[in-house]
């Protein structure tokens, strides 16, 4: 039943329209489920939504919920912006726009057939060639691409909002990538969790029939005969717009996540390059557009494809969604085509219409265009030309004319509709309930019955008043989309897969994610490494200026030495000057906050983000929490300049803790798959380096007692093991006691022996990639070092040569120093050589198929 409660809110809200709005059916009067979330928006109160709201904003960002728009102050980590108050269609309508939806989609599919065929359409005057082979996203490699199925169009999204005369129209196509659905699925979990109770009083249609029909489709179009398809989701990478989306639906569907250069063509199939070798590819569900797909047939210079895609295709051995070629359907011009060509293919009108569109290459349309300029909306015919949106009422005489002069000389480039007063919805803007203009994105995927509609969609909005600016490139918000009727309706809400139980789910891990794990294992124990003894070190520079003198300064000389041994950032405090040494802060601050400075902690912490958002399929959402707690830290120390000592040393304690934390949740829930032993090996490689460069640094050089002392204590806080000194040799500092502690403790996590043990049990559990030999390369450096520091005598390390060196212990810490880097290079080429050729060396592309 729906609520009845106080209006206030209600009857503010409408007493304020003047346009068509939502929350009103035709006749003015209020629909019945909007009047049940107005009650329930009253009983929660203004206050309480605006609270509720603050909270939906942070566990968006806690999620790492981001849509990249380039060139903006937030770059690639914009966070994705949601409104509270859901869009609400009641059921019955739904099921008629369903039809619709439904109609649109089987006539897409008929056009591209028939574009990519006989071209029927074209020599039966239907539609002017023009649109055909002057259209950027028509490829004539792609004519002989098909796949098994009735329907070559699988995936389908139409944009759509409601006119003046209260009925839904179609405003775009997106057919070639369409994104969004994994935004709307976050909303939904979101929105579910923080304001639950605006659903009372009625019922919500679930999202996840569409994504089980989907999942149903992708195994349909594989090889039956296989019980563990190979599936992969490809995208453009980290710097594409929607980068989120595609790691979220990978990891949600469990599909592999995949760049271009993970995939290879050999034989004329497609195959998966991982740390187990090639895996061949049944199914791609592509996010990258049309003409990157294949630098051999399609567009050359692209790095983002697969060169012999299109060939994979046409032998069969692959199928694509959408399979490339698509991208013909999304030309704005056909919008002025659909009536006829929806009664050229099915003898029917089109149930649900679309804008008012003409297309100017017709001398009659061109004239009703340039003589009613002021009420119309001049784009491109091709939506891959890079133009903005031109409203005629806008205008001055002036550019009037300019425009005019534009579409005169090249008329069949552009395209007007008609600027109509959309609906309206309410948003909350500012701590206030306001009418916005909205559009909605429905989406459908091809199943054995036709067309499936998901029961949902994502609604985008302008946060301009009057202003009809949806797109969250240029600052739109979205909201959830509510299906609801009085009556719930069985419906599965987790996706079910056909999948028999017995299958062997193991995904491989592409080379390129192995690289990154790996990364992110060795940037955060590395971050951790500078911070942990930066930290030592200020802590003895700030015991010295308050209770020191100048007997102990020569212990903190090494101490910042050391540091910049650590941490490369060279020149440092190698290069003697006195300055440096009398104010150090200037310089550890400057290690501490400065981006371009190698070695700094923030370029390290800027690379470790970089490695985890490039694999954050990888992550559930406790770790990803934690990473935004680090990515805060890494926004307050690129202020370090501005801080003073005590805070400085706070927000490095945070970032420590939270590194920490990051590595104790990946510890304790993290599969012991692949994924968690290249992260585990790359770190306990950093962990090993380090720790040797501290002793070395320390130790290299006898000093005075007293010195030594020091060093000795500074270097156990900095092994995790002053207390287990203490309670092992009480007060007494010994260097060979230190020595034997650190390099060869079994049971001490942070000991050299304890951590090359643990690096050559996760080595041998790696893939192999030698044959008829026990060990790899990798696994016998390990087993070197291993062996030389077990065999070392601490006596003899402990001693120096008469020019106080310590000869031994500096020759053998080097050596072990090279065999571990050795492995890593050994690593490389094992596993990881292939992805030399790294993304980021690119300037970002913008895929106008992937806006939202």
């Amino acid at each position: 039943m729906l609520t009845e409660a106080s209006v206030n809110l209600l009857e503010s809200y409408t007493s304020g329209l003047n346009s068509y709005d939502e929350v009103l059916d035709s006749k003015g009067v209020v629909k019945p489920h909007w009047k049940a979330l107005f009650s329930t928006l009253e009983k929660l109160g203004i206050r309480e939504l605006n609270s509720r709201n603050q909270e939906i904003i942070g566990k968006l960002r806690e999620n790492g919920v981001t849509y990249n728009v380039y060139g903006t102050a937030d770059g690639l980590n914009r966070p994705w912006q949601l409104d509270p108050i859901p869009f609400l269609i009641e059921q019955k309508e739904w099921n008629e726009i369903t039809k619709g939806l439904q109609q649109r989609a089987v006539l897409l599919d008929l056009m591209l057939k028939d574009l990519y065929g006989p071209r029927d359409l074209v020599r039966d005057g239907i539609i002017p060639a023009e649109l055909v082979f002057d259209n950027t996203g028509f490829f004539r490699p792609c004519i002989d691409i098909r796949l098994p199925a009735s329907q070559q169009l699988t995936l389908f999204a139409a944009d759509m909002a409601r006119g003046p005369d209260g009925q839904m129209w179609i405003v775009d196509n997106r057919t070639q990538a369409p994104s969004g659905s994994g935004y709307t699925l976050e909303n939904r979990v979101v929105m579910s969790k923080l304001l639950p109770e605006l659903a009372q009083g009625m019922y919500v249609s679930k999202l996840a029939p569409y994504f089980n029909s989907l999942q149903n489709t992708v195994l349909r179009l594989s090889d039956k005969s296989k019980d563990a398809p190979n599936i992969v989701y490809l995208t453009p990478g980290p710097n594409n717009e929607a980068y989120f989306e595609h790691a979220y639906l990978a990891s949600y569907l469990g599909y592999t996540l995949a760049q271009g250069d993970d995939l290879l063509v050999r034989n004329g199939c497609v195959w998966l390059k991982s740390i187990d070798g090639l895996q061949k590819v049944d199914v791609i569900i592509r996010r990258i557009d049309d003409d990157w797909c294949d630098p051999l047939e399609l567009r050359e210079e692209s790095r983002l494809g697969v060169p012999g895609l299109l060939q994979a295709i046409r032998l069969g051995n692959v199928q694509v969604l959408n399979a490339p070629g698509t991208s013909v359907l999304e030309n704005h011009a056909f919008l002025a085509f659909m009536e006829n060509i929806c009664q050229y293919f099915l003898n029917e009108k089109l149930i649900m219409p679309s804008v008012a569109t003409w297309w100017c290459g017709h001398a009659k349309e061109l004239r009703y265009v340039l003589a009613n300029l002021d009420e119309l909306i001049i784009k491109k015919a091709n939506r891959k030309t890079r133009f903005r949106s031109i409203y005629g009422r806008q205008l001055s005489l002036e550019q009037k004319e300019e425009v005019k002069r534009m579409i005169s000389l090249s008329p069949h480039e552009f395209i007007a509709q008609q600027e109509v007063s959309l609906s309206t919805t309410p948003s909350l803007i500012d701590g206030n309930i306001e009418p916005r203009y909205a559009v909605l994105r429905a989406f459908m995927v091809a199943d054995e019955n036709g067309y499936h509609v998901m029961q949902g969609g994502l609604t985008r909005s302008s946060a301009v008043k009057d202003r009809f600016v949806i797109s969250n490139q240029y600052g739109g918000f979205s909201k959830d989309t509510w299906i609801v009727s009085n009556k719930t309706e069985e419906i599965q809400e987790k996706i079910i897969l056909s999948t028999p139980a017995t299958v062997n789910k193991h995904v491989s891990l592409p080379s390129r994610s192995a690289e990154n794990l790996f990364w992110v294992g060795r940037y955060c124990e590395r971050t951790m490494a500078i911070i942990k003894f930066m930290n030592i070190t200020i802590n003895v520079l700030n015991l010295d200026r308050n209770f020191g003198g100048s007997a102990k300064q020569e212990h903190i000389k090494v101490l910042l030495q050391s540091l910049t041994h650590l941490s490369a950032t060279y020149p440092g405090f190698l290069d003697e000057e006195e300055d440096k040494f009398l104010d150090p802060y200037k310089e550890i601050i400057d290690m501490i906050s400065n981006t371009t400075r190698p070695g700094s902690v923030s370029a390290n912490i800027g690379a470790f983000l970089n490695a985890v958002g490039a694999v954050r399929n990888q992550w559930d959402l406790e770790i990803w929490r934690i990473v935004d707690l680090i990515d805060n830290g890494f926004h307050e120390i690129r202020n370090a300049s501005s801080m003073n000592s005590n805070n400085i040393q706070k927000t490095l304690d945070g970032l420590f803790n939270n590194m920490f934390t990051f590595l104790g949740v990946i510890a304790e829930s993290m599969p012991r798959d692949n994924s968690f032993l290249l992260l585990e090996t790359g770190k306990l490689i950093e962990r090993i380096l380090s720790r040797i460069s501290v002793i070395q640094s320390n130790f290299g050089v006898r000093n005075t007692l007293a010195i030594e002392n020091e060093l000795i204590e500074a270097t156990l806080i900095n092994h995790h093991l002053l207390v287990n000194y203490r309670q092992v040799y009480k007060s007494h500092l010994s260097v060979e006691a230190m020595l034997d502690m650190v390099l060869l403790e079994k049971n001490l996590p942070y000991s050299l022996a304890y951590m090359l043990d643990e690096l050559r049990k996760n080595l041998s559990q790696l893939p192999s990639t030698t044959r008829g030999e026990r060990l790899n390369e990798a696994e016998k450096y390990v087993l070197k070092a291993s062996t030389l520091i077990k065999l070392a005598n601490i006596a003899d390390l402990s001693k120096s040569n008469f020019e106080s060196e310590r000869e031994e212990l500096f020759e053998l810490l080097s050596e072990v120093s090279k065999l571990i880097s050795s492995v890593s290079t050994t690593l490389t080429n094992m596993y990881f050589s292939h992805t030399l050729m790294q993304h980021s060396f690119f300037e970002p592309v913008d895929y106008d198929t992937n806006e939202i």
